[in-house]
């Protein structure tokens, strides 16, 4: 069972705990969270490119021809799709997705592998709270200056506005609940510092 030191905002050390092996300690799988990520980040794309079927083109109300005796193939409208300026068929529109099925449990694995990585490669910081008496980004950085960073993922138990609203204008850093936490933010951002409540309640909710 993998241990990590516990500090204050201040990055001073104040206890150390054990963490669930369930969630913090799963062996290496890059080619799972691979897949996931890549589910997942394609479920976020949008249909950006539409063409217009027979039914959106304008005109061809009139029968170009009559139905017999031209030899022709009987033709009920210019703008079908075998006709010039005719419409096109099964082409792309703008509610196409790209999403791809992953399960709930698939998506819970892929966090604990990537929250496990986190602790491996020691870019995993947790602190007994985080507070600050008013929203100033002035006081975020001041956190971050006691980490030695300039950007990160803080990852809390609970809604805090201060906290929030103080990071929100600095550049490459994110404040979430841990239920809002996702394995591309974790993946992206330099340092993830969780709150020791936020530690409890991952615990109990993934493993």
């Amino acid at each position: 069972m993998a241990k990590i030191t516990i500090v204050d905002q201040n990055n001073k050390e104040v206890s150390k705990r054990e963490l669930n092996p369930a969630v913090f300690g799963l062996d290496a799988d890059d080619g799972f969270v691979h897949r996931v990520y890549a589910s997942l980040a394609s479920a976020q794309r949008g249909g950006t490119s539409a063409v217009k079927t027979v039914a959106q083109v304008s005109g061809g109300g009139k029968k170009p021809f009559k139905q017999k005796g031209t030899g022709r193939a009987r033709q009920g409208t210019t703008r079908a799709a075998q006709m010039r300026h005719g419409g096109t068929a099964h082409g792309p529109n703008a509610n196409t997705t790209f999403d791809s099925r992953i399960n709930k449990k698939e998506r819970r694995r892929a966090l604990c592998l990537v929250l496990s990585d986190c602790v491996r490669s020691g870019k995993l910081t947790v602190v007994n709270k985080l507070e600050l008496e008013a929203p100033k980004t002035k006081s975020f950085l001041e956190v971050l200056g006691a980490f030695d960073l300039t950007s990160g993922l803080f990852v809390l138990d609970t809604a805090n506005s201060n906290v929030e609203l103080s990071g929100r204008n600095i550049p490459h850093t994110k404040v979430v609940l841990d239920g809002q936490m996702t394995i591309h933010d974790l993946l992206k951002c330099e340092r993830v510092i969780l709150t020791e409540a936020a530690v409890d309640k991952l615990e109990e909710r993934l493993s």
